[in-house]
């Protein structure tokens, strides 16, 4: 698709997204299933997608878009990879859903403790919250105690209890974030500002023997791209330990992203407990928590903390995970992710440096962000200016008219896959330098 200059706005108009969002706002609340679908941070209606192939996607208009959101990071090999259509396929006529232990299930355990080596014995769930809320409830049987610690910027899924945004102060008894969370369900939540050891020994030092665990995104990926010094994640894991507490490592995103181990593997910090997400699927519905197999004996059968799901351990989607896990292995993607994101950092550098506006791009392998903060990239969360805001809107619309799709929030970070070639990313490149010079012509 080549790249229209000018407006910043599709010339053909999505007519049948449109009226897809109008029946969908009919019966379905915000017309989405998931908030953040709805375009409300960046203006217009949401495109409804009718079909993926590689790094591209295409809307029920025919609009065909380069795409960096590959489902939120599941699609790390791209859409419609046929390793794992054909273990879909596969699996799925064989039968979709057995509520019973499948041969596929432990084909696909045995490969994620293989690849992160915190880990023992692993439980599957279907989702990212789940296997949070999972993880939590097995660290506070292990440990005894009932408070737990997270950060302001981190989300950790839709539990009511982690629903909470950080207050002022070291670490506070934080409101819920969400109507419909009593109050009392965050009582025993703590949030910490990230990459502050002050705060984080402050509270150990008032807390510590209460605490059953801390739960950190370890690159941090879901309030822009907040990468953390290996420095604070070794403070963290030793403070942890001294305490008693727990260390639980989110990588639901960044899990078999950044390399096979995760970011414990990047940095050699091993963490007690792990949740994962996303690609472990192949991009079905699919996550996942683990740990020591004495922590995790803790859990029924075996031990008298109750965790089940139906659908959990579903052999279409295990399926779809052991293919994906073995492309990946394979083909030695991290390898080839990694100098993908190298490359599209060394093009984009020059674009970005010379932006009438403050822009810049933060990068982990195939994790990238366009921050518009004044200042260096920040590593802890903060609130994007009412202008700032107003410049990703405009920049997303100008991307998206020359055919590139980035996720509908400045907050959100963006994703490369196997996919992605060297003139995807030259394209990505060149859409954006023009979108920039358009935004501070618009927006200033």
């Amino acid at each position: 698709m080549s790249i229209p200059k000018g407006n910043p706005l599709p010339a053909e108009s999505p007519t049948q997204s449109i009226a897809l969002f109008e029946r969908a706002r009919q019966v379905i609340p915000g017309g989405v299933n998931s908030p953040v679908r709805a375009f409300r941070a960046v203006g217009g209606n949401p495109l409804f997608i009718a079909r993926g192939q590689n790094a591209h996607i295409t809307d029920v208009d025919g609009r065909r878009f380069l795409d960096f959101v590959t489902s939120w990071g599941a699609l790390i090999l791209g859409h419609a990879h046929p390793d794992v259509v054909s273990a879909i396929v596969d699996a799925s006529q064989l039968g979709t859903t057995f509520g019973a232990p499948c041969p596929a299930e432990v084909e696909l355990a045995e490969r994620v403790t293989a690849s992160y080596g915190a880990l023992e014995q692993v439980r599957f769930v279907s989702s990212g919250t789940e296997a949070v809320m999972s993880a939590i409830r097995v660290a506070r049987a292990f440990t005894g105690r009932d408070l737990i610690v997270k950060y302001a910027g981190c989300y950790h899924g839709h539990a009511d209890h982690l629903l909470v945004s950080a207050g002022s102060g070291l670490a506070t008894f934080n409101k819920p974030s969400s109507a419909g969370v009593p109050a009392a369900f965050v009582e025993c939540t703590r949030v910490l500002p990230l990459d502050d050891e002050q705060a984080l020994q402050a509270l150990f030092d008032k807390e510590g023997a209460r605490i059953a665990a801390v739960i950190i995104e370890p690159t941090p990926a879901n309030h822009g791209l907040l990468l953390q010094r290996k420095e604070y994640l070794e403070k963290l894991r030793a403070v942890t330990k001294q305490h008693g507490a727990l260390l639980i490592f989110d990588e639901v995103i960044s899990g078999f992203r950044v390399a096979r181990g995760g970011v414990s593997e990047l940095t050699g910090i091993r963490p007690d407990l792990a949740t994962f997400g996303k690609i472990i699927g192949g991009g079905m519905p699919v996550g996942a928590f683990g740990g020591s197999r004495q922590i995790m004996s803790r859990l029924a059968p075996e031990g008298d903390t109750y965790q089940a799901g139906t659908l959990s351990g579903n052999p279409v989607a295990m399926s779809a995970g052991v293919a994906a896990l073995d492309a990946l292995i394979r083909d030695d993607a991290w390898a080839k992710l990694e100098a993908l994101g190298a490359a599209l950092e060394r093009m984009v550098t020059p674009v970005i440096a010379k932006s009438a506006f403050p822009i810049r791009f933060v990068r982990s392998g195939s994790l990238f962000w366009l921050a518009l903060h004044d200042g260096p990239a920040p590593r802890a969360a903060i609130t994007l200016s009412e202008k700032n805001s107003e410049r990703f809107a405009s920049i997303f619309h100008a991307m998206l008219a020359r055919g590139v799709y980035l996720p509908p929030s400045a907050y959100e970070v963006c994703f490369l896959s196997t996919a992605h070639t060297t003139a995807d990313i030259e394209h990505f490149v060149n859409a954006l330098d023009e979108s920039i010079q358009l935004t501070a012509q618009r927006v200033g």
